[in-house]
């Protein structure tokens, strides 16, 4: 990992400055689930994890309260890091299809994963306050990584944030770019593609398949000619 990528994952993990979502995801930690009752969650904000040499940012909205906040990696230990990972290993981007745990001995290549919001919110939902406290964390990232080419954003709040940070780095657009999948925008010197969230809702009924979700890794590559 890069020495500033270390010191923004640093800042990330100790950061306490949402009431909220402090609470939510420290309850969480203690309450926990039946089936992860023996596990000691990770009840922090999470932060990015990948290469830190990265062409690809994939961007997602929030750990998941039994997912990331439990294992303390991104997209790790939940269903929808499970549909993600695979088709990162599909296309050339992960060495394995699943993340269960740090750990594991999951790498990216050329990738790097982050969130708009660190910390896991209610119901899945930061709020727009909450969502512009951290937003500073996520425009350090995209400065840092030096390689950048091509955003892929998992989601309408993830496509919306990612064109937040960008504004906030110059990079602004009018018209404003609208949401959707395999939707393309040139942002400054980079390329935002929307993807559909891997989430449940969407896997389970067919909203985003399997072959969906890797047309829009292969497109990544396409556009950074890699």
């Amino acid at each position: 990992m890069s020495d500033i990528l270390g010191r923004i994952r640093d800042e990330v993990v100790d950061c306490r400055v949402c009431p909220r979502l402090v609470d939510w995801r420290e309850r969480v930690a203690r309450e926990k689930v039946a089936r992860f009752a023996d596990e000691e969650y990770w009840g922090r904000p999470v932060p990015g994890f990948g290469d830190p040499a990265a062409w690809l940012l994939i961007l997602g909205l929030a750990p998941a309260a039994h997912g990331g906040n439990r294992t303390g990696r991104i997209f790790t230990g939940d269903r929808s890091g499970d549909f993600l990972f695979a088709s990162l290993h599909r296309t050339g981007f992960a060495n394995q299809p699943l993340s269960v745990a740090r750990g594991d001995g999951l790498r990216l290549d050329g990738a790097y994963l982050t969130a708009v919001n660190r910390c896991a919110p209610p119901g899945n939902k930061p709020t727009p306050e909450e969502r512009d406290r951290c937003l500073p964390y996520l425009e350090r990232e995209i400065r840092a990584m030096t390689h950048l080419e091509v955003i892929v954003a998992l989601g309408a709040f993830a496509w919306d944030g990612a064109l937040r940070g960008l504004g906030a780095l110059g990079h602004g657009v009018r018209p404003r770019p609208r949401f959707g999948h395999l939707a393309e925008a040139r942002v400054g010197p980079h390329v935002l593609v929307g993807c559909f969230h891997p989430s449940q809702q969407n896997t389970f009924t067919g909203k985003l398949t399997e072959s969906m979700l890797d047309n829009v890794f292969e497109r990544a590559r396409q556009l950074a000619g890699r």
